[in-house]
């Protein structure tokens, strides 16, 4: 009795075809007449035609890449623009009690940040006193500790956000910790009402770049250790 065969699968002849580079050039006229259908409407294409589609939709890809990068290059360049006037504003303001406002003052302007609130402790006497040294309890230096990075998200529910001018409209924010010596000494404080403007998954490189510039401009401010006795 004879057995029954096995129908050639789709699998089958595209294995065939890959195993077979020489088929086409046996049989160059099935390559000329293969036709496809072609994905801009139901009409059928040659194979040559549809290959060809095939690469100019990768161009066009590609050169939409090219201009979201040359995109993305300008716009680094005009954020790196704008950290260093900053930075040279930091750089030139003479009077320490003034320099916390005037970093706050910056931020917002420069990178077009609708609220920014700052605070410090552990300041020197002269400087306790100072709008940027009040409300801060226990629990905002307390979880500032906890931070290892800047925080970006919607509001965390910490006191600082309170700091801000209008706190109700702070949908997203940054919570950028201020260091010295590996020891918190303040923090700053960014909101948007835009959800994405600070939201969870945005990097913070440039963020603790920030932190780090503020920290070093503001740690004049701190109280210094007094120096230890020496031995006899």
């Amino acid at each position: 009795m004879n057995l029954p065969l096995n129908p050639i699968t789709e699998e089958d002849i595209a294995n065939y075809l890959l195993n077979t580079p020489d088929f086409f050039e046996r049989h160059a006229e099935v390559l000329a007449s293969v036709q496809v259908r072609s994905p801009h409407g139901q009409r059928a294409v040659s194979l040559q035609e549809r290959q060809a589609e095939m690469l100019r939709e990768k161009i066009k890809n590609l050169e939409g890449r090219i201009m979201d990068m040359i995109r993305h290059s300008g716009e680094n360049a005009l954020i790196a623009d704008r950290l260093q006037r900053w930075a040279v504003g930091l750089l030139r303001e003479q009077s320490l009690t003034d320099l916390p406002q005037r970093i706050a003052d910056e931020v917002r302007d420069q990178f077009m940040v609708p609220q920014v609130a700052i605070r410090l402790w552990g300041l020197s006497a002269e400087h306790q006193s100072a709008p940027f040294a009040q409300g801060v309890t226990e629990e905002v230096k307390s979880f500032a500790e906890t931070l290892q990075q800047p925080f970006c998200g919607a509001q965390p529910g910490t006191e600082a956000v309170n700091w801000l001018p209008q706190a109700a409209e702070a949908v997203s924010v940054a919570l950028l910790p201020l260091r010295s010596r590996q020891t918190v000494f303040g923090l700053l404080v960014l909101a948007s009402p835009d959800s994405q403007r600070f939201h969870s998954g945005i990097g913070t490189d440039f963020l603790e770049r920030m932190a780090t510039l503020a920290s070093a401009a503001l740690s004049r401010l701190q109280a210094q250790a007094a120096p230890s006795d020496s031995a006899d």
